[in-house]
């Protein structure tokens, strides 16, 4: 009887050892995967099935089109607020040209998702609000026409110049190829933006409407970008080559229009080039607290980006609301179908 239990533990430990050995192999077979993908991207090769990808590349794409996707979506529903709002019949078609084209490129995003995969559907009807990427910006209701014209010039800027990054260096085959039209059409969102802008600073009451828009927003468009580089715990997007520039890269780059076109027109930013390093410096706490009630920054209360990230994840006042606009008719079917099915 001794000498059968003997002989089941050795049985037992050949059999853990061999499977801690195949685990480690694997594993090391994996991390070579890893850097052989990364520098065949960085080399130039362009990834155009999952089978050309590893487990980490497929995650970090996934989870940049969530993003990217769920930024476009829930863009239209604060532009709703407002829109009819707009002064002349031409504003309100071109506004609703915008939001058309919002929901195209979140469809791109979805899309590209649903060939990796991802159940979209579930995704989008099935998700709770407080699950959704988008920008915490998106949260929140605009106030006037003119504020729908500054969303337009900093926020769409953000996307363009976040998309634009992509387009230009992902190694993503799919998703550039798509970029090439929502490139141009962002661009149109941002003019559209300047347009109202600059018209409304020949008025003193729309003038003073802008400048309130810009006191909130400028700040909000800087944190799209995400935490500064030094607080950066994942590059799998710099590293398989997902994105181009890294976050204080591309906040530099929206700051190198955004600043200028705002200066152009009399508006003021929390912003200054320095002459000697030709980056520009952010002349207020940054980031700091928000009031989310009035939509006012507490410039004497500096935060962290711990803190941003938490207030991030409590989501903004029009999170539920908005999410809710987007889901109500996917619901109202089912309920439907569910009834005389």
């Amino acid at each position: 009887m001794a000498k059968i239990i003997l002989t089941a533990k050795k049985q037992y430990y050949i059999i853990t050892l061999n499977k801690r050995k195949t685990k480690k192999r694997n594993e090391v077979t994996s991390m070579q995967q890893s850097t052989l993908l990364k520098e065949k991207v960085n080399a130039g090769f362009m990834v155009e099935r999952i089978e050309d990808m590893d487990e980490e590349y497929l995650k970090a794409l996934k989870q940049t089109l969530m993003i990217v996707g769920d930024t476009e979506l829930l863009s239209v529903p604060p532009l709703l607020t407002v829109y009819k709002q707009a002064p002349t019949l031409n504003n309100k078609i071109t506004a609703l040209a915008i939001m058309q084209d919002e929901i195209g490129h979140a469809h791109i995003a979805y899309r590209l998702l649903k060939d990796l995969g991802v159940d979209v559907n579930e995704l989008l009807y099935e998700r709770p609000a407080n699950k959704w990427k988008n920008p915490y910006a998106f949260d929140f209701k605009l106030s006037n026409w003119i504020e729908l014209g500054v969303f337009n010039s900093l926020f769409d800027r953000a996307g363009y110049t976040l998309l634009g990054d992509a387009h230009e260096f992902t190694s993503y085959g799919p998703w550039k190829r798509a970029l090439v039209k929502v490139d141009k059409e962002e661009l149109f969102h941002l003019r559209n933006g300047e347009i109202i802008m600059k018209a409304a600073m020949d008025n003193p009451e729309t003038s003073k409407q802008v400048q309130e828009a810009v006191d909130w927003m400028f700040l909000m468009g800087l944190e799209f970008f995400g935490v500064a580089d030094e607080l950066k715990s994942r590059s799998a997007q710099l590293d398989y080559r997902l994105k181009g520039r890294s976050n204080d890269e591309l906040r530099q780059k929206w700051l190198s229009t955004a600043v200028p076109f705002c200066e152009s027109i009399g508006v003021k930013v929390p912003a200054r080039l320095d002459e000697k390093t030709q980056k520009y410096e952010i002349t207020v706490p940054f980031p700091c607290k928000f009031d989310i009630e009035n939509k006012k920054w507490l410039l004497d209360q500096p935060d962290t980006w711990n803190g941003v990230i938490e207030r991030f994840k409590k989501r903004g006042p029009q999170n539920v609301e908005f999410v809710a606009r987007i889901q109500e008719g996917a619901h109202k079917m089912a309920a439907l179908r569910k009834e005389v099915g």
